[in-house]
């Protein structure tokens, strides 16, 4: 048996998220039918981890487990001539027979993109959040920066099945930072992990500090442990991109 790593980019627009569900259209419920295709048996697909409907990504990493003998060149343009032209596989190469990309994962990088014109081009609409109401952008800048370091994000986090197994919510976040990109305001974050709904949600409290309604210590009150109630709105899901994926 041999253990496959591939690199997955996908517009998530007309999707339900990465994770399968019963009778609805899901980024790994495409990859796992086209690789039992190609293999002719069922085949589990795991991803480095959950993103969202309508959330995008151009570094996803999964693994499978494959008996076919395809060289891996092969088995990517098999599988892109199987999927949807909104899931492409971007590379596929040989891993180690233990590799899980969710549990060996060391970072994931995501970027969310807000338009700042009165119009939002048409052919932008599905991947940014069309935001053109007046905001500080200096101030966001600025707010962006406290994100770095190790925090307790549980104000930035929405419910989770998972909750019930009590696990940290302290991330390490290496990498925040805004800045302004023609018509598009960019925020990319760096971290060894993410809760759900986290970068939106980071993004919504960079927006409240852009309206003035949160200052520099309301911001940093927001990511101390026992913070009641939520930091900010999490943000569309469109604006939002899984840019990478570390090892």
């Amino acid at each position: 048996m041999r253990r496959i790593r591939i690199t997955v980019a996908y517009d998530g627009t007309e999707y339900h998220g990465w994770q399968v569900q019963p009778g609805l259209a899901t980024i790994q419920g495409w990859l796992e039918k086209v690789a039992a295709e190609i293999e002719g048996a069922p085949v589990d697909v795991h991803g480095s981890g959950r993103t969202d409907a309508g959330v995008h990504a151009v570094g996803q990493v999964a693994a499978l487990t494959l008996a076919n003998p395809i060289p891996c060149e092969n088995l990517r343009k098999a599988m892109n001539r199987l999927l949807p032209k909104a899931i492409r596989v971007m590379a596929v190469e040989e891993a180690a027979a233990d590799f899980h990309p969710r549990f060996q994962a060391r970072a994931k990088s995501y970027e969310y993109r807000l338009w700042r014109g009165e119009i939002c081009p048409p052919m932008r609409r599905l991947y940014v959040c069309h935001h053109p109401y007046p905001l500080d952008e200096g101030a966001m800048v600025e707010c962006a920066a406290l994100f770095v370091g190790e925090h307790d994000f549980s104000a930035f986090a929405a419910a989770d099945e998972k909750d019930e197994l009590g696990g940290s919510k302290v991330r390490l976040v290496t990498e925040a930072r805004l800045w302004r990109e023609g018509w598009e305001l960019v925020f990319r974050v760096r971290g060894s992990g993410f809760l759900k709904h986290m970068v939106r949600m980071m993004t919504g409290t960079l927006v409240e500090a852009g309206k003035g309604n949160l200052g520099r210590e309301d911001f940093l009150k927001r990511l101390e442990p026992g913070f009641e109630g939520k930091a900010g709105p999490a943000m569309p899901a469109a604006g939002l991109c899984l840019l990478s994926v570390e090892y």
